[in-house]
């Protein structure tokens, strides 16, 4: 009898692991607390020098940089990460599906999406700016009266230069910014406008090095947080915590230098951490 009791007990010790393992094992998806077997980030793919998935399929950027640190911090290893694309459109209901963990993509904090998602950071401070030829004798907004500048559908940053400084520019209207960056280069647009982090990571590419420079405007404030789902107050305290080791142990600046050097972008300090601007 005490056998059968040893052996019984033993029977229940074993389907109580068996069904903890059948629920809790395998993959751990991207809403556990660090230490899992992956975690899933968003991320844009088709920003040169923020986030970029090359042909190869490897991802690269400064927004890239930053979330394998952060992601690093929280206890993942690289090869634990699974990068996925999350366009400007998608990023609110990503956080809000739980497709992923947090999103690192460009992402402004801004009054209107605060209503929606909780922010960590900010980790960068852009401006709007223009891009345009090396030899380009723009060096101001009113030089840009007379001159194409291009704007890309849906965009409002070229509309703005033409509101506030610059009412006689000449819009031209492309698909994306890739298109107007070869246009800058074969010479049918004049200048790009954008946040001046997008336009560094454009000119930084191979193709370009040397060709453009940032005319140094400062039309706007666009604070880059990283998105987390509404409400979950300790994964932003934990990417906080991660961004001010970055700041600190010099992680950061190497990651701009990296990312948009071969601009010549001239980036503000690392803005405070947890200071979230409206």
């Amino acid at each position: 009898m005490k056998l059968r009791k040893v052996t019984a007990a033993s029977a229940v010790a074993l389907t109580l692991a068996l069904t903890a393992t059948a629920c809790g094992g395998g993959d751990k998806d991207s809403n556990s607390s660090g230490g899992g077997d992956k975690i899933k980030i968003g991320i844009k793919y088709d920003q040169p020098g923020l986030g970029l998935k090359e042909p190869n399929g490897d991802f690269a950027g400064f927004d890239v940089d930053v979330a394998t640190y952060v992601a690093g911090q929280l206890g993942y290893k690289p090869d634990q990460i699974e990068f996925v694309e999350t366009k400007s459109a998608d990023r609110e209901n990503a956080l809000s599906r739980g497709d992923v963990k947090f999103i690192v993509a460009t992402y402004s904090i801004t009054p209107k999406r605060q209503e929606k998602v909780d922010f960590a950071g900010p980790y960068l401070l852009a401006h709007q700016d223009l891009l345009v030829k090396k030899d380009s004798k723009i060096s101001k907004g009113t030089d840009l009266n007379g001159e194409k500048l291009c704007s890309v559908t849906g965009s409002t940053s070229a509309q703005n230069v033409k509101d506030k400084i610059a009412p006689d520019a000449q819009l031209k209207k492309y698909s994306g910014y890739s298109e107007c960056i070869a246009g800058l280069q074969s010479g049918a647009v004049d200048a790009v406008t954008t946040d001046d982090s997008i336009l560094a990571g454009f000119a930084a590419q191979d193709k370009y090095k040397g060709q453009f420079k940032l005319v140094g405007l400062k039309l706007s404030n666009e604070n880059y947080g990283i998105g987390v789902k509404k409400g979950d107050k300790e994964t932003v305290d934990k990417i906080n915590k991660a961004l001010e080791k970055m700041v600190s142990d010099g992680s950061w600046q190497k990651a701009v230098d990296k990312n948009f050097g071969p601009a010549d972008y001239k980036n503000e300090p690392a803005p405070k951490i947890g200071n979230i601007v409206q």
